[in-house]
């Protein structure tokens, strides 16, 4: 268990956190939320130890252990494998592992000093009780499992850590954390850098982690699938709701019309109370009373509206009129180095159309948009615009682009003139620039302050084809959802590459699958794609594949089709079997011997426990030589008998 108690941070006349408490026990699954700047990274911290809180405020039960995931990247070894760098968050696991080994050595040259014997036994025991209720034989495999499940793949395993980019060192991270699974694991956006594919297997490992789970995230559909409770931090306090997001959202909307009558009061009793003490100020008569309502007034604890009170909406301008047709696409090509990205693409877009573009990392979805704004050239294909279509691209790379002398007003100001300051302002104040904000020039702005500007800058601009390549990267959740409405309204065609399904469900039509270098269009928003492809999936590896089988002589076509299934079937299964057997067997052999071994061990481990033994060092020696023999040949046949395991289920998806 970790308790908060009365933490209290302050900068200037700003308080962050003012005298907040909380606990969180061994099996939560919690969503911090908060506007941006409200401390969720820093309690995320505080929480997990890397940052220091005052004495006495932040306690934890004896054996936990805490895990933390930042938004940057830290803490690599840049020079080693991506295996060997995954490796690493079994260290002290593997540091036993190795003391165990030299243990066991000494003792097989062990000589009659009986006090140092008895302290390796000792601690022989104390370190052959940990190992076996951990899974240090697993290892290897568990190392690939979490690899492969966010992205990687087989042949990367051996790739040096710095050839990757910095998403998928973000993702090596993530896999660290979760290989050395601590009782309280603390994520920091962790799906930022992840493809719906790796989001959905993300869940369904989490689902299943037995510690406690305390996440930021942008990702409605995530903290909705992973948490049940939320803390908001809001204008320095802290507020625990039960329930997950969608259930917060709820309860807070509650509150929040108590607290907007509450509000109201209170400023009603204000302004009464001062134009008593304005009228009466002067008459000696009410000199009492008038202090009396002073006094008031100065203990009077001020009922503060959130930051969500401050209702910002916008509306993209309307799109010039165009023909039926937005764009369409054929024969579409991309490579790279000799190596295909995808091919043959084929689609089209109409008017008011709004298409996701979807697809695991690497898939090529940031190539295609790109081609389609007409950024790279493609290496084969056509791609053609509707009369009058006139195209807004927004991509990460459009921040670099920004003029560097402007302020952040004048940026979006120059695009587009009509606009009043004051409608200017609302659409900065959407995309986090508030006040003194908009009056920053653009060169002291940071990484995701530039791309918001590039994104408001794209909006301010007329047009009727929208391309945008993850909008939502740099922006919180109320942003999202007034981008996300916006674009519901918006009358043009729009093309999206995001992972966020909440944000993409309210206004996609369409979404297109960039998979092994193919398009696949589904008519329908992104919740029916994951359902369609889910049921795609399951029915694959349901149902044999089968060719049309003719009738035959005195057979119904009924019955010939289900004879020649059930012949096909029991081929399958006859191949599969001569496949497997080999790993069968040597599975069967090893799990024999290793139970011979196992039982030899447990002997051994109650004779070195006899003081008695001691007295005759040769048969002392003897054991002892005996029982490290055995550890080293458990430890080859776990070994092996774990790559016969991993060979046959590779086998058998192949052949699924």
């Amino acid at each position: 268990m970790i308790t908060i108690n009365n933490l209290s941070i302050q900068y200037g006349a700003k308080h962050l956190f003012k005298n907040i408490s909380g606990r969180i026990n061994i099996k939560d699954r919690i969503g911090l939320v908060g506007v941006n700047g409200a401390g969720k990274s820093t309690l995320l911290k505080i929480l997990a130890g890397i940052s220091e809180a005052d004495p006495g405020v932040v306690t934890r039960s004896k054996q936990v252990t805490c895990g933390y995931l930042p938004q940057e990247i830290v803490g690599l070894e840049l020079g080693r494998t991506l295996y060997d760098e995954a490796e690493s968050a079994f260290s002290p696991l593997l540091a036993k592992q190795k003391e165990l080994d030299e243990i066991n050595s000494q003792l097989a040259d062990a000589d009659n000093k009986e006090a140092r014997i008895d302290e390796l036994l000792k601690r022989q025991g104390e370190l052959q009780h940990e190992l076996d209720h951990s899974n240090v034989f697993r290892i290897k495999a568990t190392i690939e499992k979490v690899l492969l499940g966010l992205g990687f793949h087989e042949s990367d395993l051996g790739r040096n850590c710095h050839t990757f980019s910095g998403g998928w060192l973000m993702r090596l991270m993530l896999a660290k954390q979760l290989l050395a699974s601590p009782s309280f694991l603390f994520l920091d956006e962790p799906t930022n850098h992840l493809d719906i594919e790796s989001l959905t297997w993300l869940e369904e490992f989490l689902s299943a982690y037995p510690g406690a789970l305390i996440i930021v995230s942008h990702d409605r559909t995530f903290l909705d699938n992973m948490t049940t409770s939320t803390w908001e931090l809001s204008l320095g306090n802290l507020t625990i709701y039960k329930g997950n997001y969608s259930t917060y959202v709820k309860e807070k909307e509650l509150r929040l019309q108590i607290q907007r009558a509450a509000y109201t009061n209170q400023q009603a009793r204000i302004d009464q109370t001062k134009r008593f003490v304005d009228r009466f100020r002067s008459k000696s008569t009410k000199a009492k009373q008038v202090q009396s309502r002073v006094k008031q007034l100065e203990k009077m604890e001020i009922i503060e509206l959130e930051d969500t009170e401050q209702k910002i909406s916008f509306r993209f301008p309307p799109a010039p009129a165009s023909g039926r047709l937005a764009i369409a696409v054929t024969g579409l090509c991309k490579g790279f180095a000799g190596k295909d990205v995808f091919k043959k693409i084929n689609f089209e877009l109409q008017r008011g159309d709004k298409i996701a573009i979807v697809g695991v990392n690497g898939a090529g979805k940031s190539t295609l948009v790109k081609i389609l704004a007409g950024l790279i050239p493609p290496d084969s294909g056509s791609i053609r615009l509707g009369h009058n279509i006139s195209l807004s691209y927004f991509g990460q790379h459009q921040a670099q682009e920004l003029s560097p002398l402007y302020t952040v007003l004048e940026t979006v100001t120059h695009i587009e003139a009509e606009k009043t300051i004051t409608q200017t302002r609302s659409l900065l104040g959407a995309f986090l620039f508030k006040g003194d904000d908009v009056d920053k020039k653009v060169q002291v702005l940071s990484g995701g302050e530039k791309s918001r500007l590039a994104l408001a800058k794209m909006i301010a601009t007329p047009a009727n084809l929208l391309i945008m390549d993850e909008p939502t990267n740099h922006l919180d959740m109320m942003s999202q959802d007034i981008l996300q409405d916006a674009l519901a309204q918006y009358d043009g065609s729009i093309i999206i590459v995001s992972h966020n399904r909440y944000f993409l469900d309210h206004f996609v039509n369409k979404v297109l699958e960039i998979k092994n270098g193919r398009a696949t269009l589904y008519d329908g928003n992104l919740a029916y794609y994951l359902e369609k492809t889910a049921k795609e999936r399951q029915t694959a590896a349901i149902e044999p594949k089968s060719e049309p089988v003719p009738a035959l002589q005195g057979e119904s076509q009924t019955a010939a089709r289900g004879k020649k299934a059930r012949q096909e079937q029991a081929k399958i299964r006859e191949g599969k079997n001569t496949l497997l057997r080999p790993f069968l067997l040597k599975i069967k052999e090893a799990e024999i011997e290793i139970s011979r071994l196992e039982s030899l061990k447990a002997d051994l481990e109650t004779k070195l426990a006899d003081p008695e033994l001691y007295k005759d060092q040769e048969a002392f020696t003897e054991k002892s030589k005996e029982y490290a023999s055995v550890e080293r040949r458990l430890s080859r046949l776990y070994q092996q008998w774990e790559e016969n395991q991993e060979k046959m289920e590779k086998v058998e998806n192949s052949l699924s």
